[in-house]
C-alpha cells in the first residue's frame, strides 16, 4: 500500500508540466508523510520505512532545492530519525547535522540574515532574530527542532553545548511571534535545553519545570513524551524520586493513541517502562 502511494505521487509529479505544481505537491507530500508517521503505532514500521521516504524527499529537493517548506520537512524528517532511530552516536551526529543544514537553508531563503547565523556572535544573533516575523514562525520552529536534535546528538562536544543559549533564544522568539498558534513542542524543547546542563554549568531546572508543565497543559496530557522528558531531565537531575515515578506511571497508565502523538507516545511508554525498571539503581 505504501509503495503504491509513493508511485502515485511520483507519477503525478512526472506527468505535471508545471514546476510550481511539482513544488507544492512535494511540500504537501512531506507534510502528509510527517502526519502519517506521527500516527503510526508500530515504531519498527517507521524505523524500516523512514529511510526510503527521506531519500524521496531528497530527490524532490534535487529538483526543487530552494523550496523552504520542503527543506523544513526534510529537516524535521532527518532530525526525527537521527534523534530516535539512529543506531549509533556517529550516525546520529551525521543525520542531525544534515537536518540542521536543511533547516537553516529554509530560513536563509526566506530571511537573508539567517544565512549568517552560524557566524554571528550571541548579541548579533539576538538582534537578527528580531527581524524574523510571524510569517516565518513555522520555519523557525522546524529549525529550532533540528537544532535541538543536533545539540543532543553532539552533547559530548562542549563547542556544541556553547550554542545552547542561541537555541533557547531562537525558541523564545518563536513563542513570541507565533502567538495563539504556538506549538506545545516549543515549550518541551525549551525545557530540554534548560536541563541539558546541570545548574552549576548554566542549567535552569526550575524554569524547565515551568515549561514542562506548560507543554503538558497545552496538549491536555496527550503528548506522553513530555512527561518522560520531564522525568528524565528534571526529576532525575534533582533526585526527585516521587515525581519521577509518578510521571512515568502516568505514562504507562495512559492510552498511546492520540492524533499527532501516537508514535511518540508508544516510544514514550517503552522509555517509561525502562526508566522505572532502572530507577532503584539511580536513586
Amino acid at each position: 500500500m505504501a509503495r503504491s502511494i509513493v508511485l502515485l505521487v511520483i507519477l503525478s509529479l512526472l506527468t505535471s508540466g508545471c514546476a510550481s505544481l511539482v513544488s507544492n505537491a512535494a511540500s504537501r507530500f512531506g507534510e502528509n508523510l510527517s502526519g502519517a508517521i506521527l500516527n503510526q503505532d508500530d515504531p519498527e514500521i517507521v524505523r524500516a520505512g523512514m529511510p526510503s521516504y527521506i531519500l524521496l524527499l531528497d530527490s524532490f529537493l534535487e529538483g526543487n532545492p530552494d523550496n523552504p517548506r520542503l527543506l523544513a520537512s526534510a529537516a524535521s524528517m532527518y532530525a526525527s530519525y537521527g534523534a530516535v532511530f539512529a543506531d549509533d552516536e556517529t550516525r546520529a551526529m551525521r543525520l542531525t547535522s544534515r537536518a540542521r543544514d536543511y533547516g537553516l537553508k529554509a530560513m536563509c531563503l526566506t530571511y537573508v540574515d539567517a544565512c549568517r547565523w552560524r557566524e554571528m556572535t550571541y548579541d548579533e544573533f539576538i538582534a537578527s532574530l528580531e527581524g524574523v516575523s510571524e510569517r516565518d514562525a513555522d520555519l523557525l520552529y522546524e529549525y529550532g527542532f533540528a537544532t535541538l536534535a543536533y545539540l543532543r546528538a553532539h552533547s559530548s562536544d562542549w563547542n556544541s553545548l556553547a550554542e545552547l543559549p542561541q537555541a533557547e533564544a531562537l525558541l523564545d522568539h518563536y513563542v513570541k511571534i507565533s502567538g495563539d498558534e504556538t506549538k506545545a513542542g516549543a515549550y518541551t524543547f525549551l525545557a530540554i535545553i534548560l536541563t541539558l546542563r546541570p545548574p552549576a554549568l548554566g542549567g535552569r531546572p526550575e524554569d524547565a519545570r515551568e515549561y514542562f508543565e506548560r507543554a503538558i497543559a497545552l496538549t491536555d496530557g496527550r503528548d506522553l513524551g513530555v512527561k518522560v522528558e520531564y522525568a528524565k531531565g528534571y526529576a532525575k537531575m534533582l533526585y526527585e524520586r516521587e515525581l519521577h515515578d509518578r510521571l512515568l506511571q502516568d505514562v504507562l497508565a495512559a492510552s498511546p493513541y492520540a492524533d499527532g502523538y501516537t508514535l511518540t507516545n508508544v516510544l514514550a511508554r517503552e522509555e517509561a517502562a525502562r526508566m522505572l525498571a532502572e530507577a532503584d539503581d539511580y536513586f
